[in-house]
Order: C-alpha cells, then structure tokens, then sequence
C-alpha cells in the first residue's frame, strides 16, 4: 500500500520522534521512529475521514427517510381532504331540497 504523506504529516512525526528521543540513538533510528508515527497519523485520518462519511451517509439517509415519512403523512391526508369538500355540495343541495319541499308545503 503506497500512499503519500505530507509534509505537514512528516514535519509533525519528525517533532515528535525528535521529542521522545533517547540518549544514545542515532538518525537513522529516529527517522525509522517519524515513518512509524507517520503511519499511525495516516491511518488516523484514513479513520477519521471514513468515520465522516459514513456520518454522511447516516445524515443523508435519515432525511430521506424524514422526506418519506412527510410525503406519506401527506398522501393519507389528502384523500379526506377530498372527501371532507366532495360532503360539502351534496349537503347544500339536500339541504335546500328540503328548504324547497318544506316552503311548498306550508304555502
């Protein structure tokens, strides 16, 4: 697996090769030291940006399923709606037939 690293990634491993120095080590050893810590900072972010994307996708589906819900609460809402305003004329219009008969026959 060859990937590259930074150089911010590579002057941050060297600081901290450099800090946890022994006496008695020579380059060679702390440079071995920086690469393994450089590693271990790559395979963090590698981490941490996987961890981010699958948050994403998380997000991403949970609104989905947010947009599903509204959209089905809206399709059952819609066919009462429609029979609640299709009562409506027919009410009148019994209504005033009885209106209508009522008025004759007192008349």
């Amino acid at each position: 697996m060859n990937t590259k690293i930074s150089k911010e990634t590579q002057e941050q491993a060297m600081k901290v090769a450099k800090g946890i120095q022994k006496k008695g080590q020579n380059k060679d050893q702390t440079k071995l030291i920086a690469q393994g810590i450089e590693k271990g900072i790559s395979e963090y972010k590698k981490q941490q940006s996987k961890k981010s994307r699958d948050r994403d996708k998380d997000r991403k589906q949970q609104v989905k399923q947010k947009q599903r819900a509204a959209e089905e609460l809206d399709g059952l809402d819609e066919p009462s709606e429609i029979n609640s305003t299709n009562k409506l004329p027919w009410t009148l219009l019994v209504i005033s037939w009885l209106g209508f008969i009522s008025y004759f026959l007192v008349s």
